[in-house]
């Protein structure tokens, strides 16, 4: 009986033990197949993974051929462009009305330029004009100019050296001379529909002629710009082209910087020495000069932009003296040749204010004054007739962006001892291809 117990006992703990191992290999089991299942996962996820990478390497190959292609044919493109010249054109045109209507524009005491003086009373097109600029090489840029109104002419047409060594810089060919400050500016840049009375006396409105300009920009923190210039001297204030064609020769230097973020300004001297040949205005009794002229000039621009932000709001002002010596012969039809030594100055200022977007207002006093010369100059251009020539301006514009300007201005004419008012309505308008202004 005993032994059928034990017996019983040692089957009983052997069927227990069968059983615990049977559930260990199960578990054991489970276990493998979860491992299994976990790394097919991350089989996939990585064969997934893979091909995704494969389809961006694909896509980014593919990317890249359209790039290089279309890099391509921009190269192709700017290749086939590369002689084409940038296109611009400046329309300018004007009402005026006069409160005179005997009105002829004179300043006494001075031999005015034939295109000096506000135009022509009613509706006219003013100084318009096409440019033409383009880089000829890696050595050379070329800007053409041409002015047309009641004629067409070639107003500028250079060529300019790049990338000079130490900021020299050559320019030669027609073009307009850099002294003073509104000189070498086209005469759509100007905030008043007139050019200064002072411009008009001395310089015509613009000093343009033949000739070759050097100009040197110092390394230094300030904008310091010195220049030379040579012409051939056939334009206003000379004539004749004297010195077989080297009748003009001028110095300048500009002096510029920033105040802070809101502030620029520039001063500048300048020095023009012309040998006039029967330097003429068209009268009656045909005066005319012959000699030497020896002109200075001072400017001195200052603009404020609050941050330099100038779309909001800005303010200019903006001032030249002109000072000048002719020496030489006076001839006319009522007087023989007389010995002719005479002082010139002048000078202007103006301020411009841009008060919201879009519109500014502007007011400019200037004013001329000429030596009183013997009896003999009675009558004469010379006879500056006790009287000094000056003049007041106002005027408000309106820009519909930099394209585009419509300005009216009123000026108080006292060039003569009559006063005449000026009433100009003036529009500007720009299109193609159009650089950027200079300060």
């Amino acid at each position: 009986m005993k032994l059928a117990i034990t017996l019983l006992a040692t089957m009983a703990m052997s069927s227990s033990s069968v059983w615990a191992q049977a559930s260990e290999i199960e578990q054991l089991r489970q276990e493998l197949l979860a491992l299994k299942n976990q790394y097919l996962e991350k089989i996939q996820a990585l064969e997934l993974r893979l091909q995704e990478a494969e389809q961006q390497v694909e896509e980014t190959q593919t990317d890249t051929q359209d790039l290089a292609i279309e890099l391509s044919q921009q190269a192709n493109r700017t290749a086939a462009n590369t002689f084409n010249p940038g296109i611009g054109v400046v329309l300018n045109g004007q009402y005026l009305q006069q409160s005179r209507r005997d009105y002829e524009f004179a300043l006494p005491g001075f031999i005015a330029a034939e295109e000096s003086g506000p135009g022509d009373q009613g509706l006219s097109m003013g100084e318009s004009e096409i440019n033409l600029v383009a880089n000829v090489d890696d050595k050379f840029t070329a800007s053409v100019t041409l002015a047309f109104g009641e004629e067409t002419e070639v107003e500028e047409a250079y060529l300019q050296t790049l990338g000079l060594a130490d900021g020299w810089r050559v320019k030669f060919g027609r073009f307009f001379s850099a002294i003073g400050y509104l000189n070498s500016h086209h005469a759509h840049t100007d905030d008043f529909a007139m050019r200064p009375l002072a411009y008009q006396a001395f310089l015509g409105s613009n000093y343009r002629d033949d000739g070759v300009q050097l100009t040197w920009l110092a390394p230094s923190e300030l904008f310091w710009e010195s220049g030379i210039e040579l012409y051939r001297g056939d334009c206003f204030p000379a004539g004749g082209s004297a010195h077989q064609g080297l009748g003009v020769k001028t110095l300048f230097s500009h002096l510029g910087g920033d105040i802070g973020f809101s502030q620029s300004w520039r001063a500048g001297i300048s020095y023009m020495m012309a040998d006039g040949v029967e330097r003429s205005i068209d009268n009656d009794l045909q005066d005319s000069f012959s000699g030497e002229s020896r002109l200075w000039l001072a400017d001195f621009i200052w603009k404020w932009a609050p941050d330099g932000n100038s779309n909001e709001r800005n303010a200019k002002f903006q001032a030249e003296y002109f000072h000048r010596k002719d020496q030489g012969s006076f001839v006319n039809l009522a007087v023989s040749e007389q010995d002719l030594e005479a002082t010139q100055s002048g000078w202007y200022a103006q301020a411009v204010y841009q008060f919201m977007p879009q519109w500014r207002v502007g007011v400019r006093y200037e004013a001329l004054q000429s030596d009183e010369l013997t009896a003999a100059f009675a009558d004469s251009v010379f006879d500056n007739l006790g009287y000094k020539p000056k003049q007041l301006s106002f005027m408000l514009d309106w820009s519909n962006s930099e394209f585009s300007r419509l300005r009216v201005q009123f000026s108080q004419d006292k060039s003569r001892p009559e006063t005449t008012n000026l009433f100009l309505l003036q529009y500007i308008a720009a299109f193609g291809a159009h650089g950027a202004h200079s300060f």
